[in-house]
């Protein structure tokens, strides 16, 4: 079972177990649910306790559901009944509690989190708002200002950042969630501590000038973006509608909007696509190298070195006998054992390129690599990047030639006002000669290294979208 209730003494507590990050698909709603039931039910529970096993609290929504029609019970309707709990009602935080995770949080009535927890609602960043009650119990929690400023930015919010501001009660330094959640609970039946409905506070004071500052801010930096705007919206009406049920009712019409608009789906293929880029199809059980020599001198070594030792990787200036891959920076001279891989890094802005099995370019902002395979076997490519990815390298395979040199080549052919097309012409060229993995690996590359619009999805994306709305 995803969800399960146990009795410690009179505590009731509620235990999500849904790994890795504990995400809020259906079973996890619906074991709440029945848990949340089985929890009042209990006349020897005088108090209740939400936690989760493993290495964080809920990290937000199961994406594996995202796309698909939604299913009862929604979330909004979960935290509803939560909030609703007769008894005081602890939620025990730990890891990350995230979008629908901190949602889940606000509507218990006293939260305490472990040492390190860190709290956020991130929906804007898949173009998205928080649709089950974050709009509206954060606000009167924070206040209007400090609420428009976390859920347009989607920022993570350190633990003791979070209990100055009121979205948490209490930082615990035991060891377990369990630990933190029972002793909260019994300083609540004790009288030391008090629970509060956070549905049930004042709505926040009415705040003109931040909303005022907000909407400024976003129409300097983001004009085009759908999402922050209706974010401003909700938290508007948390201040002026005449109860919290009214408040939650304009906050879903305004995610519901957001679902519904093309960036959403843009900013969501974005996010799957920069899930595995850095894997090769079709290679199973493979791990990365554990001795890489890096030759020669470059400023990426330096930021390779930083990660080496917590990736449990040995790096060295030279190779030896133990060497397993070797990164040879541009005019360095190669010199590797025999049969060991040779990644050549090569600057995207020169004409000039190695006639290695394997290259790396950088691009110009550092913010992500392509590993490039030109003669390779696919295994040695595959290891390979999950070298780099484990020393904190953003890696996008490719084969046959530099997706990246050919859209910077794309872009510095064009005029300013057609870089965005020229990057969508030279997208279906790449993806048509087979130099991608994945199509989706071409719009991460071109969002990340060359800035095109993220909200759009990506430039092959965006050529697709038009070529089939030409076909219709």
């Amino acid at each position: 079972m995803s969800v399960h209730y146990q009795r410690h003494g009179d505590i009731g507590v509620i235990q999500i177990a849904n790994p890795p990050v504990n995400a809020l698909g259906h079973a996890v709603r619906s074991g709440l649910v029945n848990a949340l039931k089985e929890g009042i039910a209990d006349a020897d529970a005088k108090a209740l306790v939400v936690l989760a096993d493993g290495r964080t609290f809920i990290a937000g929504a199961d994406i594996r559901e995202f796309g698909k029609p939604p299913q009862a019970p929604l979330l909004p309707d979960v935290i509803t009944l939560l909030e609703a709990c007769p008894k005081p009602l602890i939620a025990a935080l730990h890891g990350t509690a995230l979008g629908g995770g901190l949602e889940v949080a606000l509507g218990c009535h006293y939260r305490i989190a472990l040492a390190g927890t860190r709290l956020g609602l991130p929906e804007v960043k898949l173009g998205l708002l928080p649709g089950a009650g974050g709009t509206q119990r954060l606000p009167r929690l924070v206040g209007v200002e400090r609420a428009l400023e976390m859920i347009t930015s989607g920022r993570f919010v350190e633990a003791e950042e979070a209990l100055e501001a009121g979205i948490i009660d209490a930082i615990s330094n035991a060891q377990t969630p369990l630990e933190a959640g029972l002793a909260a609970a019994q300083e609540v039946l004790a009288g030391t501590l008090t629970p509060r409905i956070t549905g049930q506070l004042s709505a926040p004071a009415a705040n003109p000038q931040a909303i005022t500052a907000t909407l400024d801010r976003l129409n300097q930096q983001s004009p085009e973006l759908f999402s922050p705007f209706r974010i401003v919206e909700a938290i508007q009406a948390c201040v002026e509608a005449e109860s919290l049920e009214a408040g939650l009712r304009r906050e879903r019409e305004l995610f519901l909007a957001c679902m519904d608009s093309p960036q959403r789906a843009g900013l969501i293929h974005l996010f799957f696509a920069a899930r595995s880029p850095h894997l090769v199809p079709n290679i199973e059980k493979a791990s990365a190298f554990k001795h890489v020599a890096l030759v020669g001198e470059h400023p990426l070594f330096e930021r390779l070195q930083k990660a080496a030792q917590k990736a449990g990787i040995s790096l060295t200036s030279a190779s030896n006998e133990a060497t397993e891959l070797c990164l040879l920076a541009p005019n360095a001279t190669q010199d590797s054992p025999a049969n060991c891989p040779v990644v050549a890094l090569e600057e995207i802005g020169t004409g000039s390129s190695s006639d290695n099995a394997l290259s790396l370019i950088i691009a110009e902002n550092g913010h992500i690599a392509e590993l490039i395979n030109v003669s390779a076997e696919p295994l040695i490519q595959h290891r390979a990047a999950l070298t780099l990815k484990a020393l904190r390298l953003n890696i996008v395979v490719s084969q046959q030639k530099s997706m990246l040199r050919s859209m910077h080549a794309a872009i510095q052919q064009a005029a300013a006002s057609e870089k965005q097309s020229a990057l969508e012409q030279v997208s279906v060229n790449m993806s048509e000669q087979g130099f991608c993995y994945r199509e989706s690996d071409i719009d991460l590359l071109a969002v990340e290294a060359f800035g095109y619009p993220r909200h759009l999805g990506g430039p092959h994306r965006q050529a697709t979208l038009s070529t089939a709305a030409m076909d219709v």
